[in-house]
């Protein structure tokens, strides 16, 4: 029955209750498909997620686009790739409004005819047009429906979220019931008590989750509505030890995902009871999949294609193969990180790559088996894999996961795969100027310039994101060929481009060092966030500071010898939170990169006016560098 003659039917009232399914989403927070036996042998049992896959379809390859929630979630409520729509950054600043050209697609059910109900979580990153849900919030239910109306229910369980982990040396005496030496930890974790009891006890929550996904089917069976409705069962993104939650590795990406196939809609998709998939599903295709399966048209410009429902081929979607990843600002902590994958190839582009991945941000280090990580390596005791995560991260990174699922062996610079990489880079920079990805405007531009409607700005705006792309991509080139491309684009008129210019140098690394003279004088521009990046370029390639403390912005003479003088005074310049945290990052970056070389002795100046909703943002970063100070 076609979308529009449902939809009739319904505003008629005389639906039945097998006329279109039902669609329930079970969400558990922050974890991997690695911690479930169904996925990985080394994880726990879930009886109940494995009793869905035996009357369902399980997919091995799923994954969210962001490995943080409130960018997945805003991905799947819409359909859309994050960084086009504005809606990349975890904690906003200020969230976007995307109404007048993005659909949130429950508001899609609702108008033709569906109970929506989400319990209890939303955290999007823009604008809730205020008719989405029927009811959300922790006592929403899809059982407050009318009589016959076909639903879409979302219930998100907390059991697994990173917080469970948070705990203090006294709780790791409590036994887990999950032995920790039958854990199995990654090469790049270090072997630990404190690593396996975490691993152990964070087993324990996805078998106390899979008992919440049982009750759920039963809640739905003894309603007798159980064989009316598609269950989908899959994670937010992905987590939660160290190196997976917040970053681009498979472990922040690859979800779980089951869905049970309801018996009086079987054939309707395209599977038999209990296949399995390596067909590629992201985030992006959960949309416009839910709209297929409850046959309701649209006109929505999703970035996703759906994977299930009457008029999806099984053969095309186990022919896909490609999904995406992208991290921006995550809480205080701020990167640009996008990757492609396509099969088993993964290819990762850090865009400002002079960070570390264990750059401070505070909410990751409350676990105890982080803060140990650190410690272990600020005391030498880690294997080079351990140690990775605490150097500067590569520009490129290229992985063959069929031999290195844990991405531990970068390929970038093999020449035997030189052919991979530059394949991977071109498709990846072409899908980051489609779409256009307004991140490369900076989230301060971003807040300034594209929050009425971001997904215009991007597109009347195609031409300045692609001139910034291609100029922080000059890092990825002999340094001799594009020296000139380089000294002009710091020097130009547009400081979006200065600063993507002076990233490109870093970059290149020592090949650019002759540009110092030049970037010095940068230190001395008018935005504070270019000053940001030439400080950290000149810290990279300057001379050892003087052996005195300073503490205030004193300029006299301009020596570029010492970079914390105009530190101080560009923290004392900044105008909102977006721009105080890049330059407060690179006061955690100038901490941790180079210990005692730039001793700081900051004044808090004009950060106690930033009010704004992520004040707990630069908070964050203050109550760090106050911890590391003389």
């Amino acid at each position: 029955m076609a979308g529009s003659a449902i939809a009739d039917e319904r505003a008629g009232g005389d639906a039945s209750a097998d006329a279109r399914p039902n669609v329930v989403w079970i969400i558990s927070e922050d974890n991997s498909k690695h911690y479930l036996r169904h996925f990985d042998p080394d994880g726990a049992p879930t009886p109940a997620i494995e009793a869905m896959a035996q009357h369902g379809v399980t997919f091995d390859r799923a994954f969210s686009n962001a490995p943080v929630c409130s960018v997945a979630r805003t991905a799947l409520i819409t359909g859309c790739h994050a960084p086009r729509l504005a809606t990349q950054f975890h904690r906003p600043i200020a969230k976007p409004s995307i109404g007048s050209t993005v659909d949130f697609f429950p508001l899609l059910l609702r108008r033709a005819g569906y109970h929506t109900t989400n319990n209890a979580k939303e955290d999007y990153n823009a604008i809730v047009p205020l008719d989405v849900w029927d009811q959300s919030g922790k006592t929403a239910t899809w059982k407050d429906r009318s009589n016959n109306q076909p639903f879409f229910h979302v219930r998100t369980f907390f059991t697994t979220h990173e917080s469970r982990l948070q705990f203090d040396t006294e709780s790791m005496q409590t036994p887990t019931q999950t032995n920790p030496d039958d854990i199995v930890l990654p090469l790049y974790l270090p072997d630990t008590q404190t690593f396996r009891h975490t691993a152990a006890r964070y087993h324990d929550q996805i078998t106390a989750m899979d008992q919440q996904v049982g009750e759920v089917i039963d809640e739905l069976s003894s309603a007798g509505v159980l064989e009316d409705t598609f269950v989908f069962y899959f994670s937010d993104h992905g987590g939660v030890l160290p190196r997976s939650k917040g970053y681009l590795y498979e472990t922040g990406l690859h979800v779980p995902l089951v869905v049970r196939i309801p018996e009086n809609f079987r054939d309707s998709v395209d599977r038999d009871y209990g296949d399995r998939t390596d067909g590629f599903v992201q985030f992006v295709d959960f949309a416009p999949t839910v709209l297929s399966l409850c046959e309701v048209e649209h006109n929505a410009s999703f970035d996703g294609q759906s994977f299930l429902g009457p008029n999806v081929s099984l053969a095309d979607v186990d022919r896909r193969n490609e999904t995406m990843g992208y991290v921006d600002r995550l809480d205080c902590r701020c990167d640009l990180d996008r990757s492609l994958r396509i099969g088993d190839m993964k290819y990762i582009r850090r865009f400002e790559p002079i960070f570390a991945d264990s750059l401070t941000n505070l909410y990751r280090y409350k676990m105890l088996a982080q803060q140990q990580w650190r410690t272990m390596h600020r005391e030498g005791e880690l294997t080079p894999e351990q140690s990775a995560f605490f150097e500067p991260a590569p520009p490129e990174a290229l992985y063959d996961l069929s031999v290195d699922p844990e991405e531990t062996n970068n390929l970038a610079g093999d020449p035997q795969h030189r052919n991979d990489l530059l394949r991977m880079r071109s498709k990846l920079t072409e899908r980051l100027k489609q779409w256009p990805d307004l991140s490369f405007m900076t989230e301060l531009y971003v807040i300034d310039m594209a929050l009425g409607d971001p997904e215009t700005f991007g597109k009347t705006h195609v031409a300045e994101i692609t001139r910034l792309i291609d100029t922080v991509n000059l890092g990825l080139q002999p340094y001799q060929q594009v020296k000139p491309l380089l000294v002009q684009s710091i020097e130009d008129t547009d400081p979006l481009v200065r600063y993507w210019g002076i990233v490109a140098a870093m970059t290149i690394g020592p090949d650019a060092a002759e540009l110092l003279p030049s970037i010095q004088k940068k230190m001395l521009d008018v935005e504070p966030f270019v000053v940001a990046k030439a400080i950290e370029f000149c810290a990279m390639h300057g001379p050892d500071p003087p052996a005195v403390p300073l503490s205030g912005p004193d300029l006299v003479g301009h020596r570029f010898d010492d970079v914390r003088p105009f530190l101080y005074r560009s923290l004392n310049r900044v105008l909102d939170e977006s721009e105080a945290l890049l330059v407060l990052r690179t006061a955690v970056h100038l901490s941790e990169a180079y210990p005692g070389r730039f001793p700081l002795e900051m004044k808090r100046a004009g950060l106690d006016m930033l009010q704004g909703p992520t004040k707990m943002t630069v908070d964050d970063y203050w109550k760090y560098l106050e911890s590391i100070q003389p």
